[in-house]
């Protein structure tokens, strides 16, 4: 099966929100429901404002065209990954993350600190912790690892 990676378009927006909200819910288990529902708006936000602020956002899609996956990055910085849940382990992140460095030059990502599987498949990807954060981009108390690409030897 050949997967393609493509640029996402506003109708995509509403997968894309919903795809989040389930594989947020999925991983990231430090969050309660009331911070889902906070950081939501603010995902749409950046899914609309992407053209403007410069976020290159792009989708794996499945057979019948639905989204299975996303990541958008913006100077050089891979902003978010997210990959629907029921297609978690087949290796959607790892195409998203190799197009996001090879074709759109990211080299940092920041992961969250609660997040040990993240982190993991970050680290196996060859990003290595640079620095810490205690407060998210947001200033809310969720501890960030501000991770950087090791350079090819």
């Amino acid at each position: 099966m050949s997967l393609s990676i493509t640029s996402a378009h506003a109708a995509d927006f509403q997968s894309m929100l919903r795809l989040w909200e389930r594989s947020v819910r999925a991983t990231h288990h430090f969050l309660s429901e009331d911070d889902i529902v906070a950081m939501r708006p603010e995902v749409a936000a950046a899914f609309e404002a992407a053209e403007y602020i410069g976020l290159a956002l792009r989708v794996t899609r499945d057979g019948k065209g639905r989204v299975t996956g996303f990541a958008g990055t913006m100077a050089g910085k891979l902003e978010m990954l997210f990959i629907d849940p029921e297609c978690a382990g087949r290796g959607l992140g790892k195409r998203l993350l190799t197009h996001a460095v090879t074709e759109l030059a990211a080299t940092a990502v920041d992961v969250n600190e609660d997040n040990p599987a993240a982190l993991a498949f970050y680290r196996r990807m060859g990003f290595t912790v640079a620095s810490r954060s205690a407060l998210d981009s947001a200033g809310r108390p969720f501890p960030l690892l501000h991770l950087k690409l090791r350079q090819a030897a």
